[in-house]
């Protein structure tokens, strides 16, 4: 120890001050920081130097990394080139490319499932934007581990619904149920087997009325939007079916404007009957022998899969055209004023009759979609071009520009029509071929262009004396003012005079009564039938009989001798 203490500035505690003197340093020095620990590890080429020459004659072993790594996510760019025919396959569970897109099929399915069955292009994609995986549950899923044992199965057993055999009305935490039907007097549902039998017979008109009626202004209703009727819509419907009769969905956006295919599809896919429709409101019967408990069951997406990769729909050269003329056309259209403008959300119903209305002025239209997704544009124009038909030129300025082609033809062959320029549109002549002839500028005065209805309808009137056709073109005021008082008072008296019938009775008076032959037993009978789509709660009735025949009346006219 005598050696230890002879030592100069020891500490043999670490955790103690220094011993060295203070005399020395005015200040207090800490004690030096610990090693600093390394940012990176040590390569294996540090750690282990007697190795290094055995790796250069020896290959490489790559490191064993998660397959759920390598699977692309959102923002990367995958795309695989696809044929007509089984893309990808496990067991009996398959992944088809065909006329309908990609579509699923699985074991016992009554038809191949799609994400949407009424969005689907009818071209067939040429690629795929993720890799082919069934978006549905594997047919067995184990149980994952959550440090918990799993739960013991309940022993409350809950009875399937049965819609032939409703909870009772009154029962409180039940919701409001419909019985089926509407059924006659006397008769009761039965079990149907396919979709004729669940419907039943047709609906009357006055059990359509009473169907729809309570659903005009209800909200209760399944929104059909851009992606169209969707793979879970299926189930969603028929949990409405489960509560009420009628289904009411609402179809707004892209789908509208081929309202046709949409009702075909619902009808198809779910096994009920539209019994309404309203520009994009559709009313979807279930059937008078519907019973949820024996429903189709369909396996639901669980997540929504990438669209497919289709053929561009506007291309450099057109069919029909070539690149000078292509060229030409899209910039004659910058100065060309849409026909229209479509909002976002909107009903599109009547857009396809106006283009066609449109192609008999100019060879080209212009419809303006200011606010809309550029998806959204670009599915209207693919419709367009289906339905019309149309050549598509251009998508620029949100805005879709489209050509009638070469082999348009007008529905006006007798009597074409001759377009009526504006003051754009006459500096910029759409298209040099479509300048009217000599033969068609000239028109005959007395023909008129109208439609097969009101063609129709100008019959009727001549026919019924409440309309007559003037001769005479080149009238004064005074002298068309007396014509149309003629007509009038020939139009009042043809309309107020009946055919009369004579019967005798048994005391040898006579009866006169109006008899009306346009007015038969089923006009009577359809009188209760009609409904208003406005639900108005107007329902008066017209008289049957004549007025005093009612028993009613006799009730009367015998209080009325009592009390005189």
């Amino acid at each position: 120890m005598a050696i230890v203490s002879s030592l100069r500035d020891i500490n043999l505690f670490s955790s103690l001050p220094s011993t060295a003197d203070s005399s020395s340093s005015g200040t207090f020095r800490p004690p030096p920081p610990p090693i600093p620990v390394p940012k990176y590890a040590p390569s294996r080429r540090d750690r282990n130097p007697k190795t290094n020459h055995q790796t250069d004659t020896q290959p490489k072993k790559q490191p064993q990394s998660n397959p759920a790594l390598k699977l692309p996510h959102h923002r990367t760019r995958y795309y695989k080139p696809v044929k007509e025919g089984v893309i990808s396959s496990d067991g009996d569970r398959t992944i088809v490319i065909g006329d309908s897109g990609v579509s699923y099929q699985l074991p016992g399915a009554p038809f191949e499932f799609q994400f949407s069955y009424s969005e689907t292009p009818k071209v067939k994609p040429v690629g795929i934007r993720e890799p082919a995986f069934m978006p549905f549950a594997p047919p067995t899923m184990p149980r994952p581990w959550t440090g918990k044992a799993p739960l013991k199965k309940s022993k409350k057993k809950i009875p399937l619904f049965d819609s032939f055999n409703p909870p009772p009305a009154g029962k409180p935490g039940v919701k409001y149920v419909e019985m089926p039907g509407p059924l006659p007097f006397g008769r009761y549902p039965k079990e149907g087997m396919n979709r004729d039998e669940i419907l039943g017979e047709p609906l009357k008109r006055w059990e359509k009325g009473m169907l729809i009626k309570p659903h005009m202004h209800d909200n209760r209703q399944v929104n059909l939007g851009r992606d169209g009727f969707t793979h879970n819509m299926l189930e969603l419907i028929h949990s409405h079916w489960k509560r009420r009769r009628v289904c009411k969905v609402r179809c707004k956006g892209v789908p509208t404007v081929d309202m046709n295919n949409v009702c075909r599809v619902l009808e198809e896919k779910t096994g009920g009957e539209i019994i309404h429709r309203v520009g994009g409101v559709v009313y979807l019967f279930r059937g008078r022998n519907y019973n949820y408990r024996t429903r189709p069951q369909y396996p639901l997406m669980l997540w929504k899969p990438a669209a497919p990769v289709y053929p561009k729909l506007i291309q450099e050269v057109p069919e029909g055209l070539t690149k000078e003329e292509a060229h030409e056309f899209r910039v004659k259209g910058k100065s060309l004023r849409p026909i229209c403008k479509l909002s976002k959300n909107g009903v599109y119903v009547s857009l396809v009759k106006d283009v066609r209305d449109a192609f008999e002025l100019s060879s080209l239209v212009k419809i303006d979609c200011p606010g809309l997704e550029p998806s959204d544009y670009k599915k209207i124009g693919a419709k367009l071009k289906e339905l019309v038909p149309c050549v598509l030129l251009s998508f620029d300025d949100e805005q879709i520009l489209m050509w009638r082609g070469r082999e348009w033809k007008s529905r006006f062959l007798d009597n074409p029509l001759i377009p009526n320029l504006s003051e754009t549109n006459k500096a910029n002549e759409l298209d040099p071929s479509d300048k009217p002839s000599k033969e068609e500028t000239v028109s005959d005065p007395k023909t008129v262009i109208s439609s097969p209805k009101m063609i129709s309808l100008w019959k009727r009137a001549l026919e019924s004396s409440k309309a007559v056709i003037l001769e005479e073109l080149n009238l004064g005021p005074d002298d068309l003012l007396k014509k149309v008082e003629e007509i009038e008072g020939t139009s009042l008296a043809a309309e107020h005079t009946f055919t009369a019938m004579v019967l005798t009775n048994s005391d040898g008076a006579a009866e006169d009564y109006v008899e009306d032959k346009d007015r038969s037993e089923e006009y009577y009978s359809d009188i209760d039938d009609d409904f208003d789509d406005e639900g108005s709660d107007d329902e008066s009735l017209d008289p049957v009989g004549p007025v005093g025949s009612l028993p009613v009346d006799k009730i009367v006219r015998k209080l009325r001798e009592r009390l005189k």
